[in-house]
């Protein structure tokens, strides 16, 4: 695994799962992981999802809490011989644009997306990023809501152009292809 990757799906999709099986395939070549965690903990239930990761997490497998400064602990990781799993896409969005505690940081968000697409390319560290596939199903009620799934999907499309590639997990099973622009004749 030489370019960075999307893993993209519905919830339980199976899209951790597969980002762990990448990573412990790097390990075993004897390449280091660490996983960049973006959720916070706002809620018990949240609290609960939260823990049962770090229990399951693989043995070896570093952890970096960024749940908003993402593109600063990528840079922090960065190290050719480091796999960078970020996990995930969606909740870090959540953390800028629907807040529990607080109001939304558009012009924070901004500064921090361009900043994730201009530092991507430059990284020596492979990533694989999770991220949901939240525009497939009935369009949400508020404005706040669809706002979100919207720049949810740009993201997602933004990100997908920048890695080599691509991965639908469906019911637990992987559905890979590279990026291109181009049909092959």
């Amino acid at each position: 695994m030489t370019a960075h990757q999307l893993i993209v799906g519905g919830q339980r999709s199976g899209k951790s799962r597969q980002a762990e099986r990448l990573a412990l395939r790097w390990q075993a070549g004897g390449g280091r992981v660490a996983v960049i965690a973006t959720a916070l903990a706002a809620d018990e239930e949240m609290r609960t999802r939260i823990a049962h990761h770090r229990a399951t997490r693989p043995a070896g497998f570093d952890t970096i809490e960024a749940p908003l400064g993402l593109s600063a602990a990528l840079q922090q990781a960065d190290d050719a011989g480091t796999l960078l799993v970020v996990d995930c896409l969606t909740l870090w969005l959540v953390n800028w644009l629907m807040p529990m505690n607080s109001a939304p940081d558009c012009n924070g968000w901004e500064v921090e997306r361009q900043t994730l697409l201009a530092l991507l390319p430059q990284l020596a560290s492979p990533v694989v990023f999770v991220s949901n596939e939240v525009g497939w199903g009935v369009s949400p009620l508020g404005r706040e809501v669809r706002d979100y799934v919207d720049e949810l999907g740009r993201l997602n499309q933004d990100i997908a152009r920048l890695c080599g590639r691509l991965t639908l997990m469906v019911a637990g099973q992987a559905w890979a292809r590279p990026v291109e622009d181009s049909f092959d004749a």
